[in-house]
């Protein structure tokens, strides 16, 4: 996780005794330089991640029943937005790389009616935006694309964020920037869209006591912008470090045991590794035996979103075979990443991983008996 270094602790402070706390000059410079650095003409902070797509889906007018494909493989909230208004999921299948696919949404596009595609450019890995809006722009359908991993992310020389009708970003705490606490963005080239996110992010206000629609509360404070702000000049450098730290992983686990590295082909895209994210079918006996080491993991996510009890409601909607997205969810383990992994640390977590199969500890009865408690936290 990015540090909190002085420069960003001034910022805050800064805007502590010179500016208004909420609406200050800060959020409006930070919008700016965002969209500036993704490529978009206009750039809305607000609260949360999840808050930029209720705002997103709200200015462009989703109605009672319309239909949204999105991955099943992804975090909840992707869909939340959308559902929130009344929309209808139909969640599609992913590749190999863990996004989705683009043959199979072709597929879907083509045996229903559709509204909305949301692209999720999962652990920080880009989407094939080339593909997808080919066939999104033959069938009329709006793209929305979920960024909120994929800060500084590339297809194509394009920064994400910048292919769909609009994007979000989150900056929560565990992102690849975080703004010092909690946060998000749309960007966008549509000036309707802008403008009714920033209205409706502010109680739907026309002017300072007038307000001509029903809002939200959804703003982006000055303190956290002020930091983001200054978390924006460094952000390529944290990237640059986490796709050494990957190309490490890549190098010296390939092989080993029954691992799937995630993919590294960058001809065409350049991943920032949010997560570092492999896969075994000893996913909860690896972990097991990692925590006994010191080594934290992570599953994102145990739970696909077509099986949140939330979501039970919309099942008969899961039209689509989603057996890869079954096993995702089944074998997929987070391993430590971050800007200030240190090289050392990073051979230890790789050695101790090694171990696991060259040794094969996993036929232990000692990290059998302990799966069952590490297991449980994925409930």
């Amino acid at each position: 996780m990015p540090v909190m270094n002085k420069e960003m602790k001034n910022a805050a402070i800064q805007v502590l005794e010179n500016e208004i706390l909420v609406g200050g000059e800060s959020v409006f410079k930070f919008e700016q330089d965002f969209a500036k650095y993704i490529g978009t003409d206009y750039a809305v902070s607000t609260n949360s991640g999840s808050s930029a797509l209720l705002l997103t889906f709200n200015a462009i007018n989703t109605k009672n029943g319309d239909n949204v494909v999105a991955p099943s493989a992804t975090f909840i909230a992707t869909v939340n937005g959308a559902c929130l208004l009344g929309a209808n999921p139909l969640f599609c299948e992913i590749g190999h790389d863990y996004v989705i696919s683009s043959e199979k949404l072709e597929v879907m596009l083509n045996n229903n009616e559709v509204k909305f595609v949301i692209p999720v450019h999962l652990y920080g890995h880009p989407c094939d935006m080339s593909s997808i809006k080919d066939t999104a722009k033959k069938k009329k359908v709006i793209i929305i694309e979920d960024a909120a991993q994929a800060h500084g992310a590339q297809h194509m020389n394009m920064k994400v964020g910048s292919f769909g009708e609009a994007a979000i970003f989150s900056f929560y705490p565990t992102k690849n920037m975080t703004v010092g606490g909690d946060g998000g963005m749309i960007t966008t080239n549509n000036k309707k869209i802008y403008e009714s996110a920033l209205k409706m992010r502010d109680v739907g206000r026309k002017t300072k006591h007038t307000h001509d629609k029903i809002g939200y509360t959804l703003r982006l404070n000055s303190v956290n912008a002020s930091i983001g702000k200054i978390q924006l000049k460094y952000l390529d450098t944290w990237n640059e470090k986490r796709r050494k730290i990957a190309s490490r992983y890549q190098k010296k686990l390939v092989g080993v045991g029954d691992l799937i590295l995630p993919p590294d082909d960058e001809t065409h895209d350049k991943s920032v590794y949010h997560m570092y994210v492999i896969r075994t079918k000893k996913r909860n006996l690896l972990g097991t035996w990692l925590l006994k080491n010191g080594v934290s993991t992570g599953v994102h996510y145990p739970l696909p979103v077509h099986k949140q009890p939330a979501y039970s409601k919309y099942r008969n909607f899961v039209e689509n075979n989603l057996t890869f997205t079954d096993e995702w969810s089944r074998t997929v383990l987070s391993i430590p990443i971050h800007p200030n992994l240190d090289p050392h640390d990073q051979e230890f977590i790789i050695n101790i991983v090694t171990r696991f199969y060259d040794e094969r500890l996993y036929e232990q009865k000692e990290i059998q008996d302990e799966e069952k408690s590490w297991s449980a936290r994925l409930t």
